[in-house]
């Protein structure tokens, strides 16, 4: 039996009742590898120009003015593919069609199939082509003056043709930059100087060039058959669903050319970063662009500054996010201060020649953040960088090149834009202002200094102890009756509100508790130290520290020792330290303002300090301590220092153990 056409008709799908996804899906069944080779370029040239012309014929024809009118480029090739007879038989599917959008959907998919091999953005402006041989033609008749021209006009009744003319005019525009939007797609997607990670929207844009590419396809079909007068498409509902299609894509491909140029942007950095001019090309290449400056806020003097501020100093660079960064402020602000109050050299460094710079790293500035800025940014004395649009220009090299991964960081850098030390932060915190010019050369001396009493400790076998930056740590021991109100006065801070909102931990260890007997081999270990020799400087300060603990020993109350880390910040005697913690809610509220509890404790010690003390200690030591050359200018002969006597006032710094007499023998 046999079906008439009129009985197959209701079995094509109305593409406008089809759902996206449909449509996707019957457009990739068509679409097999992208292994035809096409060199678009030409053929694009010449169709780009024939519907350029065509397009200023009926602007003149409409009398209006069409800006994407022929440019007069000139066009000089000898072939391209697809061949003539092709694009002829593909023009000729788009007219002899019988009307309806059902047709029109039947050939759209007849066509991608015969471009199945051809890649998305050279299906488009094959199809185009196929297009533009009628249309080209059409316009090219209408104003013809030739006799020949005139003869084929009349054989092409183009004079009786009744065409909407706007309708498909506005039609084939559209058409024309949803090719050109697509080809440009495909110029990005086949650019081997980026990878597929750097610019993802490519991969975003190509899941909609399939529904884009059906449309535009579809609407040539349409315009094609209306242009031959065998149908008589409503175009406006073509074009309604391909400026959907065009305008969804075309939001994708503003974001692939803004990946494109974030990634141009930051080769350019990238390279200029390996080798700055200077530190201003060093933080310019962080946080400003092209035809786009930061502010930079001075905090000390309340208004903005030029990055020109920062030329010839070394600058400790904040990186931070806003969350949770109060103690570092808190600690910057007190570097700031020693650096201001104490601008001396210091081992071929000048104080005065380091500026702190804050680069608060925050995806989107809503009023809540941008509130939080303002709130960090007020309690701040030193350089703020302050920017609106995000991400900050120079966010990739800041976090490729300076490592920064949510955590703060304080690379130093240099005046010459290089790296002093890369991450100064959890120096600063150890060993405060002590640690300057804050290399990690500098940490390491620091740490030099303490390293043989913390090997002491370790022998000690203390439970658990854990020698950290972020600890403050109490190492004590005397009378029974001193450290058990010495252990329940230091627990009681531990667990206080005001510790666990400063974010602090307290662990304190007291000496010879669980076994009396290191106590003596503790002491007799540090007694020990004063025969080890270190460099001359080092050794110095260590004898000093020595004579500092061996002092501690003789109080028969108690004593503790204060660390932060394995920064040794008090040596204290019992009274004066048990009366601090004793009276930590009278000074708890400084451990929230000062940039470290040590540094609060510190302050209220120093007000304990002249409480009622044992009996000086005294020793005396008969070693070749030192040589000097005799003060009497007529002798000036070399002098060894061999009996010294010491007397401390029982203070808590190892600088108030001075020494008060020397005997001099000449040699």
């Amino acid at each position: 039996m046999s079906i008439s056409n009129t009985q197959l008709k209701p079995l094509l799908p109305n593409p406008f009742n089809l759902s996206n996804t449909e449509i996707v899906e019957k457009v990739y069944v068509s679409h097999t590898y992208d292994d035809e080779m096409f060199d678009n370029e030409p053929l694009f040239n010449v169709v780009s120009n024939i519907i350029k012309l065509s397009t200023r014929i009926v602007g003149a024809l409409l009398k209006i003015d069409e800006p994407n009118g022929f440019l007069g480029n000139p066009i000089t090739i000898s072939s391209f593919k697809p061949e003539f007879s092709t694009l002829k038989l593909m023009s000729c599917q788009m007219m002899t069609l019988s009307w309806g959008p059902e047709n029109a959907h039947q050939t759209t998919l007849r066509i991608l199939q015969q471009l199945r091999k051809y890649s998305w953005d050279a299906k488009a402006l094959i199809a185009l082509a196929a297009f533009a041989l009628e249309y080209g033609n059409f316009w090219n008749l209408q104003q013809a003056s030739d006799p020949l021209g005139n003869s084929l006009r009349l054989l092409n009744q183009i004079q009786h043709r009744q065409l909407p003319v706007t309708d498909i005019n506005a039609t084939v525009k559209l058409v024309m930059e949803a090719v050109e939007k697509i080809r440009r797609w495909g110029t990005l997607s086949s650019d081997e100087t980026y990878e597929t990670e750097d610019v993802p929207a490519l991969s975003d844009a190509l899941q909609l060039i399939p529904l884009l590419v059906y449309w535009v396809v579809a609407s040539l079909v349409a315009c094609n058959t209306n242009i031959q007068g065998v149908s008589n498409y409503a175009l406006s509902d073509f074009r309604g669903k391909l400026s959907t299609a065009l305008d969804e894509f075309k939001h994708h491909l503003e974001i692939c050319e803004q990946q494109k140029a974030s990634i141009e942007d930051y080769r350019r950095r990238k390279k200029a970063f390996k080798k700055p001019k200077d530190i201003v090309d060093f933080l310019k290449l962080l946080i400003n662009q092209n035809g786009y400056k930061s502010q930079i806020y001075d905090g000390n003097a309340n208004r903005n500054v030029n990055v020109e501020v920062f030329k010839e100093k070394y600058v400790l660079l904040f990186i931070s996010g806003l969350d949770r960064i109060e103690d570092e402020i808190r600690l910057l602000n007190s570097i700031y201060e020693r650096l201001v109050e104490d601008p001396n050299d210091k081992s071929g460094f000048k104080k005065e020649e380091f500026k702190i710079l804050w680069i608060p790293i925050e995806n989107k500035w809503g009023d809540a953040r941008r509130e939080l800025f303002n709130t960090l940014k007020s309690d701040i004395k030193w350089y703020v960088v302050e920017y609106a649009q995000v991400p900050l220009p120079g966010i990739r090299l800041i976090e490729e090149d300076l490592r920064f991964h949510g955590k703060p960081i304080l690379p130093v850098v240099k005046p010459q834009g290089v790296l002093l030390n890369d991450d100064a932060l959890d120096i600063i915190f150890e060993w405060g202002i002590h640690a300057f010019p804050f290399r990690k050369s500098d940490a390491y001396l620091l740490a030099q200094k303490w390293k043989w009493f913390w090997d002491e400790v370790k022998k000690t076998n203390l439970h658990g102890i854990q020698v950290k930056g972020d600890r403050y740590i109490f190492i004590y021991g005397g009378s029974d009756k001193w450290t058990r109100e010495f252990t329940v006065a230091v627990d009681k801070i531990k667990r206080h509100d005001t510790i666990r909102r400063a974010d602090a931990i307290i662990d304190y260890y007291h000496l010879g508790k669980d076994d009396p007997k290191i106590v003596p081999r503790f002491w007799i270990g540090i007694e020990g130290k004063r025969q080890k020799k270190h460099s001359e400087n080092l050794d110095c300060e260590i004898q000093e520290i020595i004579r500092s603990l061996l002092c501690l020993k003789q109080d028969t109350q108690g004593w503790a020792i204060l660390s932060k880390g394995s920064n040794v910040r008090i040596l204290g005697h019992g009274q004066p330290m048990y009366q601090t913690v004793a009276d930590f809610e009278k000074w708890k509220e400084r451990v929230l303002v000062k940039e470290g509890f040590d540094i609060a404790f510190q302050e209220y010690y120093d007000t304990q300090r002249d409480l009622p003390a044992p009996q000086p200690c005294e020793f005396n030591t008969l070693d070749v301590l030192a040589t000097i050359t005799c003060p009497n200018a007529s002798c000036g002969r070399v002098m060894e220092v061999t009996s010294v006597n010491y007397k401390c006032c029982h203070g808590g710094n190892v600088a108030d153990h001075a020494i008060k007499s020397r005997s001099t023998t000449a040699t």
